[in-house]
């Protein structure tokens, strides 16, 4: 959406080389949710952390690398999106869709992927709980009733 909204106030059309900035941009903004996730998921299994504790030692820690890896692909794309010159037009949609991009998609994720992990953490814990109430306990294979002999 930042991107599109980029695109937009530039006066830029959406472009196949502004979809391979989108497609960029989903890699980016993917690799950042993943590494507080994984990083949370490590927490609860580890350390015993409740989900709340895990995901909020994951935002406080990963956000540093989350913010520096967003810097660098927004810096290395400010020439593209601002650059003049011989074929500028063929590489600003791409520079200005990295840039809007990132900088919509960075505060989205970083306030997003927290809420809704303790929201796929609780729902888990219900779907647990139901799934305890609805099937019956498991039976040993010495007690399950002998199968009948094939008939010849």
């Amino acid at each position: 959406m930042g991107a599109i909204l980029a695109l937009l106030v530039c006066g830029s059309e959406l472009s196949i080389v502004a979809l391979i900035g989108i497609i960029l941009l989903i890699g980016i903004v993917q690799k950042n949710a993943i590494m507080m996730i994984d990083f949370a998921l490590e927490a609860q299994r580890k350390e015993h952390k409740s989900a709340f504790d895990a995901i909020r030692e994951a935002c406080l820690l990963r956000f540093r690398p989350i913010i520096m890896t967003t810097m660098a692909a927004m810096l290395g794309a400010m020439p593209l999106a601002f650059g003049h010159g011989v074929g500028s037009e063929l590489r600003r949609p791409l520079g200005i869709t990295i840039v809007g991009g990132l900088i919509f998609s960075q505060l989205l994720t970083l306030y997003t992927t927290p809420v809704i992990y303790l929201f796929f953490d609780g729902l888990a814990g219900k779907v647990v709980a139901w799934r305890g109430r609805k099937q019956p306990p498991p039976q040993s294979p010495a007690a399950a009733p002998p199968l009948p002999a094939p008939q010849p």
